[in-house]
Formats: C-alpha cells, sequence, structure tokens
C-alpha cells in the first residue's frame, strides 16, 4: 500500500495507491492498470471544505511550482484540481466548485462501470461496502478509523506495516514517473 506514488516503480510494487496522483491521473491509471479497482472517497462540503482550506494553506509554500519542494508530480495534480494559481484558491466557492466539478468528472467517467465505488467513509455502513467491493473478509460491525483529524495530515508517516511502499520507490528505471502516452 502506497499513500502516494511518484515514481512507476511504486505503483509497481503496491497493492493499493490512495491519494495523489490518483484523484488527478485516474483516467490514465485506468488504461495503464487495466482490472483494477477504484474508490472515490465522498464528505459532506461542511466538513471536507475546512479541511482543505487547512491543508492547502499548510501546503502552499511547498506546492509553488517555481520554489515549492514538493514532488512536480504532487504539485500537478493539485493545481489540476484546485487551480492553484488563482487568487481566490482559498474561497470557499472556489473550492465547492472545483470538488463539485471533479466529483462530476470522476462520476462521469466511471459510470456503469463495475470496478468503481462511490462512498461516504463517515455514512453506516461504507466499511462493509468498501470490504465487499474489495473481497476483504470483515466483521459487520467493522468501521473506518479516523486517523487524520486537524492538523494530524501526516500520520502516514507514523504508519509502520510490511505492506507499505514508499512514495519516490526506485526501480530499474530508477526514479522514472509512469509514461501515460502508453
Amino acid at each position: 500500500m502506497a499513500h502516494t506514488a511518484f515514481t512507476k516503480q511504486s505503483f509497481v510494487l503496491a497493492d493499493v495507491v490512495t491519494d495523489c496522483p490518483c484523484f488527478s491521473d485516474y483516467q490514465q491509471l485506468d488504461k495503464l492498470f487495466p482490472g483494477a479497482r477504484f474508490v472515490y472517497l465522498t464528505r459532506d462540503l461542511t466538513n471536507w471544505l475546512p479541511s482543505v482550506q487547512g491543508l492547502l494553506k499548510k501546503m502552499l509554500p511547498k506546492l509553488d511550482a517555481n520554489t515549492g519542494d514538493f514532488s512536480p508530480v504532487l504539485k500537478r495534480s493539485f493545481n489540476e484540481t484546485f487551480d492553484l494559481t488563482s487568487p481566490d484558491l482559498l474561497n470557499e466557492q472556489h473550492l465547492i466548485d472545483c470538488y463539485q466539478t471533479h466529483q462530476q468528472q470522476v462520476l462521469s467517467y466511471f459510470a456503469g462501470r463495475t470496478n468503481f465505488l462511490s462512498i461516504n467513509i463517515s455514512e453506516t455502513n461504507s466499511y462493509s461496502q468498501l470490504c465487499k467491493f474489495l473481497t476483504i473478509p470483515h466483521a459487520l460491525e467493522d468501521t473506518f478509523p479516523h486517523v487524520n483529524k486537524g492538523q494530524q495530515v501526516a500520520h502516514w508517516k507514523a504508519v509502520k506495516h510490511s505492506n507499505k511502499i514508499s512514495s519516490f520507490c526506485a526501480g530499474p528505471d530508477h526514479r522514472q514517473f509512469l509514461e501515460y502516452n502508453t
């Protein structure tokens, strides 16, 4: 499992990749990995909005196209989704528009597909829906843990697991990213 994947090798090694660049590159990844399953997480906008505003405020210096030290893939994904150059970037309506546009694009792209699940993980039974979709056994009372509350957006760094994959794995192609033109 990789929280983010910025190299080709990270995608090769991981059974599951979440977050960036999946949220922006789902169409290309769908073509590169036929048969892959896609899970789209939704949230109530009243909860999502302050969360994403806080995240963007914290990340903006590192997302700067010229001086930011985040991965170019991460910068591109966030820019494509949120238009980081917009003077209204942190404005509620701008972010709501970004959320709704992205959601419509994803739902439209995957409409009628059996390899796609859209869930709101705060809703009852969503954990069960996910496990069923992924054909993973589970107890009916199982729920999602909420580990990234408030400012704990880097909780993934503390996770220790034998299946955890680095976002920057090097392989035969060194740290090359996926080629989308194939």
